[in-house]
């Protein structure tokens, strides 16, 4: 039956995946999850959060439980298979061509990721046992708020602490404490997480913001899409796309406010760094990516789609919907 599920997941198109997943598997599926083309994800129990996604040619196959957290992500062609559990946090991200076995239970904490061609396992032989050769079982767990970068092979049994920095290409062979970063084969602490991190001022939250919608501008708007945009200030962005004008602007924690600023347009589309801001009576209507909350509303825009997209996968700024559901403009 659960072969026969997965053969029908594989081929079915992604609007009726989660229908699937309820209907044969008993699987709790959140709002928003989406499964990609040629993907599809069975084990024991499924459980899948708000938002959550598997994207296209991805198999995410486990005789245990599966559990893929809120606003988490498994990129293309990610394989995870096993006879165990595979738990992934809220807000996780495993990267494109990971490679994960889960003959023992796997799991990833909250805001945690793989990047891209990772290796996990939990399983290690080949030469036969009955020969003196040995074998290794035992699961892999990461903490919160760990980022093992691209490249790295972690050994089974180990244990990763919270708020670790993993570096590319590092074989983890042993537990890595809370706090470090390591990197080498094998993988040795060189520094602590907390000396890499700046303390963010809301002078520099601004500042941040501008540089993020800088290369929006240029990786998105302008290679991505062709458009010709138009850029007078830092953090204020001009330009069309399918008939419709466009202001991107940036609401900074003190000074003057954007709804003063530029020209009219037809869609407006707020990053804001200002505490408890709202567009001001007037104003009209604008689509809020609010980084004070790390909130912001469902939309069909494409354009804020894209840079919500954008924050998530270039500077892992992962703003999560609104409880109210609501819709923003468009």
């Amino acid at each position: 039956m659960r072969t026969l599920t997965l053969l029908l997941l594989v081929v079915s198109p992604p609007v009726l995946k989660p229908v699937i997943l309820r209907w044969l598997l008993g699987a709790r599926v959140g709002r928003g999850v989406r499964i990609g083309w040629l993907s599809a994800v069975t084990g024991r129990s499924v459980r899948l959060g708000d938002y959550c996604e598997i994207r296209a040619l991805s198999l995410v196959r486990c005789d245990g439980a599966v559990e893929i957290g809120a606003y988490s992500a498994i990129s293309n062609l990610v394989l995870v298979y096993g006879s165990a559990s595979f738990r992934v946090g809220d807000r996780c991200y495993v990267g494109p061509q990971c490679l994960i076995n889960a003959d023992e239970d796997v799991s990833l904490g909250n805001l945690s990721a793989l990047g891209p061609r990772c290796m996990v396992y939990t399983h290690g032989a080949f030469l036969p046992y009955t020969e003196g050769y040995w074998v290794r079982f035992g699961p892999v767990s990461l903490g919160e708020r760990v980022w093992v970068a691209a490249g790295v092979f972690i050994h089974p049994g180990v244990t990763v602490g919270d708020h670790v920095f993993v570096n590319s290409g590092a074989v983890v062979t042993r537990d890595v404490e809370p706090g470090r970063v390591v990197e080498g084969q094998p993988a040795a602490p060189i520094a602590a997480t907390d000396a890499l991190k700046r303390r963010m001022t809301p002078a520099r939250l601004d500042a941040a913001a501008r540089q993020m919608l800088e290369r929006f501008r240029q990786s998105v708007l302008e290679r991505g899409l062709g458009l010709e945009v138009a850029s007078p200030t830092a953090g204020e962005l001009s330009f069309r796309h399918r008939g419709r004008s466009y202001r991107v602007s940036l609401v900074p924690s003190d000074g003057a406010t954007a709804e003063a600023a530029g020209p009219a347009a037809d869609r407006w589309i707020a990053l804001v760094t200002r505490p408890g801001w709202g567009p001001p009576p007037g104003a009209g209507p604008a689509i809020l990516l609010d980084l004070t909350t790390m909130t912001t509303r469902p939309t069909r825009d494409p354009i804020a789609r894209r840079l919500w997209r954008f924050l998530r996968s270039y500077y892992g700024v992962v703003l999560e919907y609104e409880t109210s559901g609501r819709r923003g403009p468009g």
